[in-house]
This record gives structure tokens, C-alpha cells and sequence, in this order.
């Protein structure tokens, strides 16, 4: 496989930024902070996805890559599989799934599996290789290949680990170790004593004693509880006749309510039928009374209107003497002062006269209207009777019509209710013992009896209750015991599936460690042997994993050491040459080899060598050197080998 293009269209701090690589040697130089990781990160987000989890960081992925600014956070890879197959994948990270695309542009995304948390699994159907393969193998970078001189046999165990288990953090002897500790301290043998196993059989034994001797407080409970839930049975059927009795008693007395509210209604309805007859007496008075007054208002009326008449006559009479007398005046006495002096007696009676009858006249529409007033008044206090007699005659006949819907359903709804409670306990009420009282004294007297049998009865039940107070704290610490030995017999069982599972384990590991010392082991430490024969110039020969010694190494005399006797360089040259010898077996793929400032601890020569290594041992790969210096240009150089160097 090889990557052919990377497409940044904004990546944490790097936008618009578009890289070439070669199929052979690529060199991606920078110095610090100038985004080499970013890129190599960007590789592995592209091809997995990315992830929003922190996994024990302070940032996850997606928070720390995110741009600052702009909507935009997407790129693309494109990257040729062995057999020459090309493929595109534009990835918006914001969203779950990339699109991926073939030679021929087409969209192929929904032919590869989707999982619900990892998202299109297309590059692990490509590659077989999963992401943490993918980082743990294929990508090295500064820290996974120097330690301190200190760390080295962390380093050292990694190395046995990978060789013996194919897992550099699983080491065989240690997962049988743990697996035997972890048997002795969670289960226990038959040599120990206060382990779990030992403890829970001790303890069974020890309940089975106390379990015998309290064996014989069962039957006791059994027939105290016998005896008890005959007398609660007893008192169940008292209950209910007692129940029976005051349901009847409910409904004799409910008809003594209903026939007081008969009696409430009726005396409603006399008391109404003497309102009305006050009411007829109150209007015949009125009308009476009206007669009077009004005659009287009519006969002053009259008096004024004759008086009006008679006045108006003699003015009348009066106003033509003085015409008579003004004519003469003017005819017949010559002096002018005397007959301007005598003519305003004329106008001056016509306005005398127009006075008063017009003041005559208005103390007859008054009386008119104070009569007409007094008349209406007493209209209104007769119609307010009559309406309070219709309102009451009303109420009379509704309050007749209650009464005698009462006095005919009365009789028939209680013994109705009576004969269906009476059906309703006949099966409840043990021996059919169904009182036939329809008398409130005789139902009163017979409840006073069934209540002094409950009190009867609650006594002997008390009674009961206390010899259970002494028997059951027995009988329930022997139910204990007993539970107890069910959970112990469980854990027991569980223990020993638990000791099947830890042999199981054992045995399969051994099968496991077997196969790989035989199979895997020998191709591992063969191709470490080469690796490291070819890193140091031949110094290092062969590279073996003894049970008893760990990693051991052969030196240029035949002698053999001890890894742990190496120098820390040799040691991180090992790690490395392993990690690289693993890549073959990996992937149905031959995957590009990422190294990210993997030599940064390395001196010139040793540089030199692990550079010719790669370039002599994997002529076919793709190689990536992310690197801040440029030592690596200048070997190459030196050596006249080609590469591709990519500036940031």
C-alpha cells in the first residue's frame, strides 16, 4: 500500500495545504511545533476516523484538532492498495462516516461495513489492520524506541514479551504467575486454611450443627400458625357478620332519614300554604285600602276642578266689564291722563287671570299624578304577593310531587337494599348465618354480642402472637442458617467454576505459548537476529528467548549475554528492529512505514546504519521520516539514494 496525496483543508493549525508523496523514501522535514505530528495524526483520522473520547487526555482528538476559526474541518487521502487499486476519502470530521471513492470517481462508501461506534470500517476490510495495530506496529515515533538507561529492562521485557506472546505487554510467566496468585487468593487449595474455599466449607460445617438443633422449633410454629389462622379465620366471619349487620343498620337507618326529610318537606309546604294565604288576605287589604284613597284622591280632584271652573267664569265676566268700562272711558271722558291711567287694568287682569288658573291647574295634574303614583305603588305591592304566591304555589306542588315520589319508592328501596345485601353475604358469612333483624335495637343487640366475640377472639390471637414472639426469632435464624448454606453452596460452586475456568486459562495459555515457541517465536527471533546482524554491522549475531534468562544475545566472539547487559542504543535498536520485522506478518498489505522522530537519539553512525537497513531490506515500501534536523537528507545524500523531501 502506499499514500499518494494528503488534502489538509483545515486540521488543527494547518489550512489549504495539499502534499505529494513518493511510493519509496519521504522525507517530511520541520522543525518543532511546525505540524509534523498534526500531519501524522491527520493520516490516522483520515483512515480510522476521529475519535471525541479523551481515553485519559486532557483534549480528545476532535477538541484538539478542531480549528479555531471556520466552519471548515475536512481533508482527503488518496492511497494505492498492492494490487493497484486507487481509492479517494474526503472526510468532513464533524460528521461520523467519510465517502469514499474508486478509480472512476464513483461514490463506494456503502459497500463497506458500518459500525455503530467505529464508524465505515473500509481500511480495516483493505488492510486486516485496526488502528491500535496500526500505531502499535507500523507507526514509531521518539518515545516508543529511547528509554532511560534506568527503564531499559521495561524495554527488555517489551522485546521477550513480543517475542514469546506476539503482545508487548503480555508476558507468558507473568500471566501464569498472576493467574496461580490470583487461584490461591480468590479460591484457595485443600493445603489452606483461610482462603475463601477453606472458609465457606469450615462455615457450612459449623451451620449444619446449629441447623440440627433447631430443626425441632419448626413443628411448633406450624401448629401455632395453624391454631392462629383458625381463630383469624373466626374473626374474618365475625367481621363480616358484624359488616352485614351494620350495612342493614345503615339502610333502617337511612330510611328514618329519608321519611324526616318527608316530614321537613311537608312541613315546607303548610308553612308555604299559610304564606299564601297571608299573601290573598295582604292583597284583598290593599285593594280595599286602594278604593278608598283613590275615591278620595278623585273627590279633591273634582273640589278643584268645579273651583277652577267657577273662578274662571266670574274672570271671565270680570275681564269683559273692564272691556266695557274701557270703551266707555275712551268714549266719553275727554281727559287722556285719566283714560292711559285706567287702560292697564285690562291686560293687568287677563294676566291675573292666566296665573291663576294656569297655578289651579298644575295643583290638579299633581294630585292627578300622586294619585296615579299611589296607584302604581299599590299595583306593585299586589303583584309582588301574587308573584310570591305563584313562586310558592309552585314550590308546593314540586315539594307534593318529591313527598309522594318518596312515600311510594321508600318502602320498595329499602327492602330491595336489604334482600341484596342479605344476598350478597350469604356466601361470604360462614354457615350461612344471615341474621334476619330488621329492628334497630335487635341489630344494636346483636352487634354488641358479635363485638364481644371479636374482642374474645383478638385476645386469644394476641396470646398466640406471643408464644410466635418466642418460637420464631428461632425459626427464622434456623430459615437464616439455612439461606446461609444455600449462598455458601453457591459460592462454593462458583468458586470451583471459577478454579475450572483459571486451569482452563492455564492450560490454554500453555497450548498457546507452545504453538508460538514453536511456530511464531522462531520467525520472530530470526528475523530480530537479521535486523539487529545488519543494524550493528554484524557486532550482534543472533537474538534468542530462553525460559530461564529472558532475551539473549550472541556477540561477535559467540559468546552469550544477557540482553540487560547491552547499552540502552543497542537495546532501542533491538525494539526497533522487532517492531519493524512484525510488519510483515500483519497485514495481507505491505503498509508504509511511518517514523516519527524515531532517531532522535541515535548518533551519525548508528543513524546511518538503521537508514541503510531500511532502504536494503524494504525496497518495496513506503517509507515516512518526520524528522526536525537534517541528518537524514545528508546520509541519504551521502549514500546517493533518492527520496522526496517535503518542506513544511
Amino acid at each position: 500500500m502506499e499514500i499518494n496525496k494528503l488534502k489538509i483543508n483545515a486540521y488543527g493549525k494547518i489550512k489549504d495545504k495539499e502534499i505529494e508523496l513518493d511510493k519509496n523514501i519521504n522525507i517530511i522535514y520541520g522543525k518543532n511545533e511546525s505540524g509534523k505530528s498534526t500531519i501524522l495524526n491527520f493520516i490516522t483520522n483520515m483512515l480510522y476516523g476521529i475519535s471525541k473520547n479523551k481515553n485519559g487526555k486532557d483534549y480528545s482528538d476532535f477538541e484538539k484538532y478542531k480549528p479555531w476559526e471556520g466552519e471548515e474541518f475536512s481533508g482527503k487521502i488518496e492511497y494505492t492498495l498492492d494490487n493497484h487499486e486507487r481509492f479517494e476519502v474526503f472526510r468532513d470530521f464533524k460528521k461520523k462516516n467519510p465517502q469514499i471513492f474508486d478509480e472512476k470517481k464513483e461514490d463506494i462508501s456503502k459497500t463497506f461495513n458500518i459500525d455503530k461506534s467505529k464508524g465505515n470500517e473500509f481500511f480495516y476490510e483493505q488492510t486486516k489492520m485496526d488502528e491500535k495495530l496500526f500505531l502499535s506496529t507500523i507507526v514509531v515515533n521518539q518515545e516508543q524506541v529511547k528509554l532511560e538507561k534506568s527503564e531499559q529492562n521495561i524495554l527488555i521485557q517489551k522485546i521477550a514479551n513480543l517475542v514469546g506472546s506476539g503482545e508487548d505487554n503480555v508476558s507468558y510467566k507473568r500471566a501464569i504467575d498472576r493467574i496461580n496468585r490470583r487461584q490461591l487468593e480468590e479460591i484457595g487449595t485443600e493445603r489452606s486454611r483461610e482462603k475463601p474455599l477453606n472458609i465457606l466449607m469450615r462455615e457450612n460445617q459449623n451451620l449444619e450443627n446449629e441447623k440440627n438443633e433447631l430443626e425441632k422449633y419448626k413443628n411448633s410454629k406450624y401448629e401455632i400458625e395453624e391454631n392462629k389462622n383458625n381463630l383469624l379465620e373466626k374473626f374474618s366471619n365475625l367481621e363480616m357478620e358484624l359488616e352485614y349487620l351494620n350495612k342493614i343498620k345503615k339502610i333502617i337507618e337511612e330510611e328514618k332519614i329519608e321519611n324526616e326529610k318527608i316530614k321537613i318537606k311537608e312541613n315546607i309546604k303548610n308553612k308555604n300554604d299559610e304564606k299564601i294565604n297571608l299573601n290573598k288576605k295582604e292583597i284583598l287589604d290593599i285593594e280595599n285600602g286602594n278604593k278608598k284613597i283613590l275615591e278620595k284622591n278623585n273627590q279633591k280632584i273634582n273640589n278643584l276642578i268645579k273651583n277652577k271652573n267657577k273662578i274662571k267664569n266670574k274672570l271671565i265676566i270680570l275681564f269683559i266689564i273692564l272691556i266695557i268700562i274701557n270703551i266707555l272711558v275712551f268714549a266719553l271722558i275727554k281727559n287722556n291722563i285719566f283714560k292711559y291711567i285706567f287702560l292697564p287694568t285690562l291686560p293687568m287682569d287677563l294676566i291675573f287671570s292666566i296665573i291663576y288658573l294656569k297655578n289651579k291647574k298644575n295643583k290638579i295634574k299633581i294630585l292627578e299624578k300622586e294619585n296615579k303614583l299611589e296607584e302604581e305603588k299599590i299595583n306593585n305591592e299586589k303583584n309582588n304577593y301574587l308573584n310570591e304566591n305563584k313562586i310558592l304555589e309552585k314550590n308546593n306542588d314540586d315539594l307534593q310531587k318529591e313527598i309522594n315520589a318518596l312515600k311510594n319508592n321508600l318502602n320498595t328501596d329499602t327492602n330491595l337494599k336489604i334482600e341484596k345485601i342479605k344476598n350478597n353475604y350469604l356466601n361470604k358469612i360462614k354457615n350461612n348465618k344471615i341474621i334476619e333483624i330488621n329492628n334497630l335495637n335487635n341489630i344494636n343487640d346483636e352487634s354488641e354480642k358479635i363485638q364481644n366475640e371479636l374482642n374474645d377472639t383478638k385476645i386469644k390471637l394476641h396470646a398466640l402472637d406471643l408464644d410466635k414472639e418466642n418460637v420464631e426469632p428461632k425459626v427464622d435464624n434456623l430459615m437464616k442458617i439455612e439461606e446461609k448454606m444455600v449462598n455458601n453452596n453457591e459460592k462454593i460452586v462458583n468458586l470451583r467454576k471459577l478454579e475450572k475456568s483459571m486451569e482452563l486459562a492455564k492450560r490454554f495459555l500453555e497450548k498457546a505459548y507452545e504453538k508460538m515457541k514453536n511456530t511464531v517465536t522462531p520467525k520472530f527471533t530470526e528475523n530480530l537476529s537479521r535486523n539487529i546482524n545488519e543494524i550493528t554491522n554484524g557486532k550482534y549475531k543472533h537474538v534468542m528467548v530462553q525460559d530461564d534468562n529472558g532475551l539473549v544475545v550472541e556477540l561477535e566472539n559467540g559468546n552469550y549475554v544477557e540482553a540487560n547487559r547491552l547499552s540502552v542504543g543497542t537495546i532501542d535498536q533491538l525494539y526497533l528492529s522487532l517492531r519493524l520485522s512484525m510488519t510483515e506478518d500483519l497485514s495481507k498489505e505491505k503498509m508504509p512505514i511511518i517514523l516519527d522522530e524515531a532517531f532522535a537519539y541515535y548518533d551519525t553512525q548508528r543513524l546511518e546504519n538503521i537508514l541503510k537497513y531500511l532502504v536494503n531490506i524494504y525496497p518495496d515500501r513506503q517509507i515516512l521520516i518526520f524528522t526536525c534536523t537534517e541528518r537524514e537528507k545528508e546520509i541519504f545524500e551521502k549514500l546517493h539514494i533518492n527520496y522526496n523531501l517535503i518542506n513544511l
